[in-house]
């Protein structure tokens, strides 16, 4: 048979397979033992999963759906997925949890429900216990994966009933809002009993609802490939800590998957995590916390090892898309992931109010937490009033962070850890106190907006991985040295007094690194060698307010008269940066920055170019608008003009 009847029977195939599709509906006034027809539609999301094959499409009409979504079959590849879709214009919620309405009054504003163990199934929330590597506070008590919402705000577990009874003035004026609103549980091998504080509301009257189920939408198998789920509302799932040691699961996520989209979608109250990217059981489950024996990282480099034994790779994991969703009130992470998600886009998403409540605490919160981004594009997202904005630790080697905005995050904006590059941070907006934690090498930051401080941070005897590029096989590894890392064409505007002496406004923690012209040579044993830096490449920053130049940088314009006063407003259609200019913008001297300059990471020895091996040049400013000329307008907009402007950043 030759190559072009090959083409031509595969066309074939797809078309028959196009042909062939099926599509579902789900109603709420539907039957499962219906054939699924608009006009005789499933009652249940679950009853389609069952049975949808590649090419099939699944319309979920309006309503509340209580159940646990748990793919049978994946769709074969991008052309033929298996499509799961709210229809047009539909609300359409799917929820992790059930309404309880036969609260009994307790005593004062407490209430209380017996429910009995059958009512949860094989799966009982009140006795499952947050646990895993890598927490590192739970305030010396165990919380539970179960919450309580009241008209869909979750209150506060306290781990005792005296505390729910608990209503002094003195509590309440040094307590959080939410906190009024308290639950505590009891259970034992015939009933779970939940006493929850409603602050004066009669339960019965009001939507109260409990977490039943540990996952919303999510395969219980993996190698569920090629999957879109669009349009939905999802909400309250009582998901475990998800450490880059065990297995990860989430809200929604593919487990261990290729070729996911998920868009479009209200992602809302996991215990832990909304979206989840990450590693499976069999390549290490909590092993540091269970056996105590090896050090957590220790575990998590064999976690590697032995992903690449179970198949871990481009042809196998990863390539999914998560765009255009709202993810919110997430207590450990918007999106997570360790392995999984690599060779991954994530784009235009709303991500906030993640671990707000802070009852536990641990080495895996941020708005984003990935480990292993090899290859990850993380683009035009809005990202706020989180512990943490951004994280990638360990293995990001050809990531790329563009086009964010990022504000009023506690911790940074920005964190990089462990990394060997090459990585490149360009066009974005850091406006948070805090902006950069630098703990890696091989970064290249480009015509980014940093408000905040940047803090270097040393990694010494953490060895960590690099790989051959755009692969997940391991070329070698090597501790980090920090250094190998480029500026250009950055605002810096630091208006902060640090606390922290090893914080710093601007760019002056590179005081004592070597510049561009000093040639590395290697300085002999592994001793020497770990007490050495890394040459750092800087050209072209604007420095403003309190931010300071390295003495190492000979290009660049620092300006201490004029206070860019650099704010964020919300307004009906959306956010607006405010920012004032004057003539010093104008005469930075900066370039367009391409693999040429930038050249390649020194520990991977990969140049930073597309994950498709060609160059790069970083020619698009914020909005993606192509900078024409070859001296780009200094920081991530291409067009400002003298005095104020006032910038639409984000639309509602």
């Amino acid at each position: 048979m030759n190559y072009k009847k090959l083409i031509v029977l595969g066309l074939l195939f797809v078309f028959t397979l196009s042909v062939n599709a099926t599509e579902y509906h789900i109603s709420k006034k539907g039957d499962d033992f219906n054939n699924g027809s608009k006009e005789m539609p499933f009652k249940t999301i679950s009853k389609a999963a069952k049975i949808a094959q590649p090419g099939d499409v699944i319309i979920v009409h309006k309503g509340t759906y209580r159940e646990r979504i748990d793919p049978f079959y994946g769709g074969m590849n991008d052309q033929n997925r298996i499509t799961y879709q709210a229809a047009e214009n539909e609300e359409v919620w799917i929820k992790g949890s059930e309404e309880i309405n036969t609260w009994k009054k307790y005593k004062g504003s407490v209430w209380k429900v017996v429910l009995d163990n059958s009512f949860f199934g094989d799966f009982n929330p009140y006795q499952e216990i947050l646990y895993g590597d890598w927490l590192t506070k739970t305030y010396g008590r165990d919380h539970h994966l179960g919450e309580v919402y009241v008209n869909g705000k979750s209150l506060y577990e306290i781990d005792s009933l005296s505390k729910v009874l608990l209503e002094n003035p003195l509590e309440r004026a040094i307590d959080t809002e939410g906190s009024k609103y308290k639950w505590f549980c009891e259970s034992n091998n015939k009933t779970t009993t939940i006493y929850a504080n409603f602050n004066g509301k009669n339960p019965n009257k009001e939507l109260v609802e409990i977490n039943v189920r540990p996952t919303v939408f999510w395969p219980k198998k993996t190698g569920i490939n090629y999957i879109t789920v669009s349009g939905f509302k999802m909400a309250h799932a009582a998901t475990q800590w998800a450490p880059p040691t065990a297995e990860q699961e989430g809200l929604i996520g593919p487990n261990w998957s290729k070729g996911w989209i998920i868009e479009n979608n209200m992602i809302s109250d996991s215990k832990c995590s909304g979206v989840v990217i990450g590693k499976e059981r069999g390549s290490g489950q909590n092993l540091w916390k269970r056996d105590k024996k090896k050090h957590g990282t220790q575990r998590e480099r064999e976690v590697v090892f032995r992903a690449l034994q179970l198949g871990w790779s481009k042809e196998t994991i990863g390539s999914h898309i998560i765009r255009n969703n709202t993810i919110k009130d997430c207590e450990q992470g918007g999106i997570i992931g360790h392995l999984g998600g690599v060779f991954s886009e994530i784009s235009n998403n709303h991500i906030y109010n993640i671990n707000v409540k802070k009852q536990f605490d641990g080495w895996e919160i941020g708005g984003i937490k990935l480990h292993a981004a090899i290859d990850v594009l993380i683009k035009n997202n809005f990202i706020h009033d989180n512990h943490r904005g951004i994280w990638l630790d360990w293995q990001a080697q050809g990531a790329r962070v563009t086009g964010n905005l990022l504000y009023n995050n506690y911790d940074q904006d920005l964190f990089v850890e462990v990394n060997h590059g090459p990585m490149i941070i360009d066009n974005n907006i850091l406006l948070s106190e805090r902006g950069i934690l630098n703990a890696s090498q091989g970064t290249a930051f480009v015509n980014n907006l940093i408000a905040g401080n940047v803090h270097m941070r040393t990694a010494m005897n953490r060895f960590t991985h690099y790989h051959f590029p755009h692969s997940t096989e391991v070329l070698g590894m090597m501790t980090v040295i920090l250094g190998d890392d480029r500026y250009y064409n950055n605002i810096f505007a630091s208006n902060i007094d640090s606390l922290e002496k090893s914080q710093y406004y601007g760019l002056n923690a590179y005081n004592d690194f070597p510049s561009a012209t000093y040639k590395w040579k290697s300085p002999g044993g592994l001793n020497n060698y770990n007490n050495q830096k890394f040459p750092v490449f800087i050209d072209a920053n604007l420095y403003l307010n309190k931010a300071l130049p390295s003495n190492i940088e000979t290009n660049f314009i620092e300006n201490r008269t004029l206070n860019p006063d650099i704010s964020l407003t919300k307004e009906e259609d959306g956010y607006y940066l405010n920012i004032t200019i004057d003539e010093s913008f104008g005469k930075v001297k900066t370039q367009l920055v391409n693999t040429a300059l930038l050249g390649a990471a020194f520990q991977s020895e990969t140049p930073f170019e597309n994950p498709d091996g060609s160059p790069i040049t970083i020619d698009k400013d914020y909005f993606g608008k192509v900078r024409t000329s070859g001296i780009p307008f200094i920081g991530p907009f291409e067009n400002l003009k003298i005095g104020l402007n006032k910038i639409k950043v984000w639309s509602n």
